[in-house]
């Protein structure tokens, strides 16, 4: 399961013909500054820490902020998911947080299938609500998955044996997440300052 290596090879060459220096570029850090990563990124290490975790009202109100935040959330997702943890009894939160601490610390697959289960009783069981955080967390190892650009790289670089669907599941997740690290080691490092930054060169290369 790999992205075709020829147009992997001349996405490169094009994208620094334009932007000889990567996402180091200045035109690429100008468009880059709308989504503020480094911000988020400290902002998820502090809130989703192992010790953080253990406040689980804290940590809950802390899932809605940087979801809210977020420039990689659409606008329409974002009301949805804070009313909904708003609305959620105190067992309910500790059962949301235990779900986010197993995926960011510990058996990473049940974690992703208990907040999957969670947001699928009011329908909010949504690619990226799920891998948000993560993608905050863990920039250089996990991936943000937005349903048209992962839909647009599987079938854009032809890649066989990846299927996705909307509900989002850990087998697509580990099979993507895959995909873009194993793809990203190919290509000069500047490309991938972090997975989501990979991803939308990915984007652009098929535009």
């Amino acid at each position: 399961m790999m992205l075709d290596q020829a147009k992997l090879k001349r996405a490169e060459t094009l994208f620094l013909a334009s932007y000889p220096a990567g996402f180091a570029d200045p035109e690429m850090i100008k468009i880059g500054k709308k989504h503020r990563m480094e911000q988020m990124v400290a902002m998820a290490r502090e809130c989703f820490s192992p010790e953080a975790c253990e406040d689980i009202a804290a940590t809950a109100d802390n899932m809605v902020k940087i979801v809210s935040r977020s420039s990689m959330v659409s606008m329409f997702e974002k009301p949805g998911f804070r009313d909904f943890v708003k609305r959620l009894q105190d067992h309910e939160k500790e059962y949301l947080v235990n779900a986010l601490n197993q995926l960011l610390h510990g058996h990473q697959q049940s974690g992703f299938e208990a907040l999957v289960d969670l947001l699928q009783t009011e329908k909010l069981a949504k690619w990226s609500l799920v891998s948000v955080i993560p993608a905050y967390y863990a920039p250089a190892t996990e991936v943000f998955v937005k349903p048209t650009t992962a839909k647009g790289i599987i079938r854009f670089f032809d890649v066989a044996g990846l299927d996705y669907k909307p509900r989002p599941s850990w087998e697509f997740y580990c099979g993507y997440r895959q995909l873009i690290n194993d793809a990203k080691q190919q290509l000069d490092p500047s490309l991938s300052p972090s997975n989501a930054a990979f991803s939308g060169f990915l984007m652009l290369s098929m535009q």
